[in-house]
């Protein structure tokens, strides 16, 4: 069955990641946490799962366009692939249910969330001061940090979910100054469609995933997607980049709040428990 009240969900992220372009795991993963009570890491692979097949549809109609830059996704991917792969294998080694990985995981959500705001605020600023330096660097430098870029994405998609958008984005403006912005788009799509799509199949091996939400989101959030990429161009895109970033911060110092209040109810009742 279809829980509409996810698939509600799924429809209003759907929507903004139409418009934006970014939001998917920054804002469903902390939505999952804090509407809807769901274990952080459950939280992160269900998304995971569910940001690859939304972005898989994407990553089609780019690639019809011809606008996907294959070398760029491939040295992402190279980098990428594999720190997710040892990330997951390091998170199986934990108890996921325990309040420490819980802290853990949602700490990094924090920060990825904080790093992603900065990135949708301080974007044009970042790129002019980077853009020039790196129109230095010959293209065997641009491989290697590129690789360097996509192995950062990893870790961070796959602890929290979050980075494939914004940063991603970013990176490639920087490093690929040449490129127009719907290839650099297209690109980063198509590198977060193999990228969600193994680090959420880790997380299902780990028992990570919660198929009905899965299933109850993608219903959701295909036709707002759909919906949101038809009225993209009659809303002002620095007004979205704005209201997105600061949704991010509020969300992230709500989830900074719940650890703190969770760590000193621990504490507390770990120093008046009988020994």
């Amino acid at each position: 069955m279809i829980d509409p009240f996810y698939s509600l969900s799924g429809f209003g992220v759907g929507l903004l990641v139409g418009m934006t372009g970014v939001g998917g795991g920054s804002l469903m993963t902390p939505l999952l946490i804090l509407l809807f009570g769901i274990h952080p890491a459950t939280a992160v692979g269900t998304d995971l799962l569910y940001a690859s097949a939304t972005k898989a549809g994407g990553s089609l109609v780019h690639g019809i366009a011809h606008n996907i830059e294959w070398p760029a996704v491939r040295r992402l991917a190279a980098g990428s692939v594999p720190t997710s792969i040892v990330t997951l294998a390091v998170l199986s080694f934990m108890d996921l249910e325990s309040q420490a990985a819980s802290s853990l995981i949602t700490l990094v959500l924090c920060g990825a969330l904080l790093v992603t705001a900065g990135a949708l605020i301080f974007r044009s600023a970042i790129v002019r001061f980077h853009r020039s330096r790196f129109q230095m660097i010959d293209s065997r430098d641009t491989a290697i940090v590129t690789v360097i870029v996509g192995a950062i994405l990893g870790i961070l998609v796959a602890i929290s979910s979050v980075g494939a958008g914004a940063i991603g984005v970013i990176g490639l403006v920087i490093l690929y100054p040449r490129l127009p912005m719907a290839r650099i788009i297209g690109s980063d799509i198509a590198h977060a469609v193999p990228l969600t799509l193994i680090a959420g199949l880790g997380h299902w091996m780990i028992g990570t995933i919660d198929w009905h939400i899965f299933g109850s989101l993608l219903a959701g959030s295909l036709p707002g997607i759909i919906l949101g990429s038809h009225i993209a161009i009659r809303v002002p895109e620095s007004a979205l980049r704005l209201l997105l970033a600061a949704t991010l911060i509020v969300v992230a110092g709500k989830l900074l709040y719940d650890v703190e209040r969770s760590s000193s109810t621990l504490s507390a009742f770990t120093q008046h428990a009988p020994h």
